[in-house]
């Protein structure tokens, strides 16, 4: 090897499959996560409420995140086939569509088909989270703010919300962390592909660094993924911060 300074650094800047790979995992990083975040404070909402059966609920939610990520990418990719895809053969059989799907044919389909599947291995941690921090919250605050006539949106907006903050700060960077480096998932689905359209930072720097031999531009673009990573610890950190000093914390 040959010392090169930041020649690395300088070639990605000006690389298009560089960018690309940085603009894809932006995306999924953002869209997957919001969208996590979404359906798991909702599903701990649910299983926060007396329902039957509600052990056996909150233990079948785990499920997508007990399984291991490989065969669950394996089960998208049956599920995403482009002539086996039971998704598309329901829609036909129902007559919305007349020709399959090209779930991971399309760039724009596989780059939304690879956020679905991760939404789907991720809402359990969220969501059995979120409910862990729900279940530390006094029903003497909602019993106070019933008394005063607060509705239910009032009570989630000004006494959840504000209760749960530390518990989603944590658990918001602990996702982003998770979707951000994200490899297994979308190596076994599309490599990357169609045309470096699902391509994430993690999986184009094995493929550079691996397949590709240039283990320089490999760990130029790892090492180009700690800013955002430090970025999501800070605003972890921050939230927290906050939290300590709304409850007169000076530590």
């Amino acid at each position: 090897g040959e010392w090169v300074g930041f020649e690395n650094y300088a070639f990605l800047l000006g690389d298009s499959v560089t960018q690309l790979a940085l603009f894809n995992t932006l995306f999924y990083t953002i869209i997957a996560s919001i969208v996590k975040f979404a359906l798991g404070l909702w599903l701990a909402l649910l299983l926060n409420e007396k329902l039957p059966f509600k052990t056996f609920f909150r233990a079948v939610v785990l499920l997508p995140w007990i399984v291991p990520t490989a065969l669950s990418a394996i089960a998208f990719w049956w599920i995403y086939d482009s002539q086996f895809s039971v998704i598309s053969w329901v829609l036909m059989k129902l007559g919305w569509i007349d020709a399959y799907i090209d779930f991971l044919g399309d760039p724009w389909n596989a780059r939304l088909s690879t956020i679905v599947a991760n939404v789907w291995r991720g809402i359990p941690f969220v969501a059995i989270s979120l409910l862990a921090g729900l279940q530390t919250i006094s029903p003497s605050y909602y019993e106070a703010s019933a008394l005063d006539g607060a509705t239910p949106w009032q009570q989630f907006r000004h006494v959840t919300m504000p209760l749960l903050s530390p518990i989603i700060a944590v658990v918001m960077t602990f996702s982003v962390l998770f979707t951000f480096t994200d490899f297994q998932l979308i190596y076994v689905l599309t490599r990357g592909g169609p045309l470096n359209a699902t391509h994430l930072m993690a999986t184009l720097s094995f493929q550079r660094a691996i397949s590709g031999g240039a283990l320089g531009e490999g760990a130029a673009i790892a090492t180009a993924m700690v800013p955002f990573l430090l970025a999501a610890i800070m605003f972890s950190y921050f939230g927290l911060q906050r939290r300590a000093w709304q409850q007169g914390s000076d530590k």
